[in-house]
Order: C-alpha cells, then structure tokens, then sequence
C-alpha cells in the first residue's frame, strides 16, 4: 500500500496536469465552457422541481421556505452527482485507458486518481453554485456546512471502492458494464434524493437504511436544509464500510492490473 502512495507521489505533475488537461479538452471548444457542469445538474434538479414540487413541498417539515423542495432536491443532488460520477467513470476506465496502458509504464494507479481529482473539481464548481442558488432562496451559508468537509471524503471513499471493483471485474467480465448503469438508477430511487425521507413507511424504513447512501444524503439534506448537525452515528457506520470498500477495490485493483493489460 505505501508504493501506491509512493507512486503516486512521484508522478504527482502527472496526475495535476491530466486533471488540468481533461477539464480544458472537456469543454475547449464549448462557449460556455465549465458552465456546462452546472448547467447539467441544474436543469436536472429544475425539471424535478417542477414535476414533483406541488406533491411533496408540503410533506417537508421544518423547513420555513417557500423553495423548500428545490432546496432538499438541490442537497441530494450534489451529494449523489460526485458518487454517480465516480462510480459510472471507474467502470469503463481501464477499459478506456487500455492502449495507454500497454504503451507506456507509469503507476496504474494514477488513473482512478485522475478521475477522482476531476470529479471532486466538478463537484466542488457545483457547490459553489449551489450556496449561489440557496443565497438567492434565501438559505445562507452557514458553520455547520464544515460537516461536508468530511462526508465528502466519506463518499468519496465509498464510490472508489464500489468503482474499482466494479472497474477491475468489467475488464474481465463486459456485462458488469451493461449492468451497472440500470443498477445505479435502481439504487438512486433507494435512496432519498427526490422525496423526503418521512414518507417511506416505518415498515420498510429500516430496510432502506442498508443503503450506505441513505446516510450520506440524509446528512446532506440535514446540512444544507435544516442548518443541522448529522446523525454522526450513521456517518461513522457508512465510512467504516467505505474504507472497507476502497481497501478491497486497492486490493482488487493491484493484484488484476497485470492481467488487465494482457486482457486489454
């Protein structure tokens, strides 16, 4: 594990100028440019406003603002965008990246982390839009928004994990890359992004509660809409079962790499 991190070091230009280089190419020849990764997400979050508002504004409580569903569905969104991204990027990275793979020797490693430094830059241009949006609804920052500083390295660490075991079976198995995608849409409407959680009957709450994205987007949702504190509790069970994720998707990833080149 230290050579991971070793190697990682050494090439670190590498990796800040692959982040640097995909983030121009993305958008080089848009005249909008980056503004496209907030547009994106936005008009997603604009049209379940529209749709579903009049149905579920009133179902939140506590929440003394008439935007309160846009907010809630703003607050989720951010949180399930970056684990999406991750997971559906490392799914067909190796696979993408198989002929740099085969010429050229560097750490394989560097690959997953240059998707994770792009994704989190993504993410972070969507949460400085985001504060710009509530401030204009009338939610200002506020302290209790440092809890995000390390529920984004919770899930962070959660959707590595899922996407490197996920990427390292697609090599050798192409129909995880077809099933992975229906999947994912099963697993977001699992987990309370677009109605509130006091809708789900108590019989079947503590099912959903399995779901270690549940967590994640509820303490989001505490966060950014009700200006309070997370159930900790529930964070620290998630993160445990994220760093037991990543350390299986390391694993996973170091001992195939060989292989993949040979199969790739």
């Amino acid at each position: 594990m230290l050579e991971l991190f070793k190697s990682l070091w050494d090439y670190r230009g590498f990796v800040i100028s692959s982040i640097h280089n995909e983030f121009i190419a993305r958008f080089a020849r848009s005249r909008l440019g980056g503004l496209w990764m907030i547009i994106n997400p936005l008009a997603q979050v604009a049209i379940y406003a529209l749709v579903l508002s009049n149905v579920l504004a009133a179902r939140l409580p506590g929440i003394d603002n008439k935007y309160a569903y846009a907010l809630y569905l703003m607050a989720g969104m951010l949180a399930w965008s970056v684990f999406a991204e991750i997971i559906g990027r490392c799914l067909t990275l190796f696979i993408d990246q198989g002929n740099l793979m085969k010429k050229m020797r560097f750490p394989r490693i560097t690959l997953p982390v240059i998707v994770v430094g792009s994704s989190l830059l993504n993410y972070f241009l969507l949460f400085v839009a985001l504060l710009v949006v509530f401030a204009l609804l009338g939610q200002w920052p506020h302290l209790q928004m440092l809890w995000l500083i390390p529920l984004t390295l919770s899930v962070t660490a959660l959707a590595v994990g899922i996407g490197l075991i996920l990427g390292v079976l697609n090599v050798f198995i192409r129909d995880v890359g077809q099933v992975v995608p229906i999947l994912l849409q099963v697993w977001f409407w699992f987990t309370p992004v677009v109605y509130p959680v006091n809708i789900i009957p108590e019989q079947f709450r503590g099912y959903m509660e399995l779901n270690p994205m549940f967590a994640i987007v509820s303490a989001y949702h505490d966060i950014l809409v009700y200006a309070k504190t997370p159930d900790i509790q529930q964070i620290a069970v998630t993160t445990v079962i994220a760093l037991g994720l990543l350390l299986l998707g390391l694993f996973m990833f170091r001992r195939a790499a060989p292989e993949m080149v040979d199969v790739l």
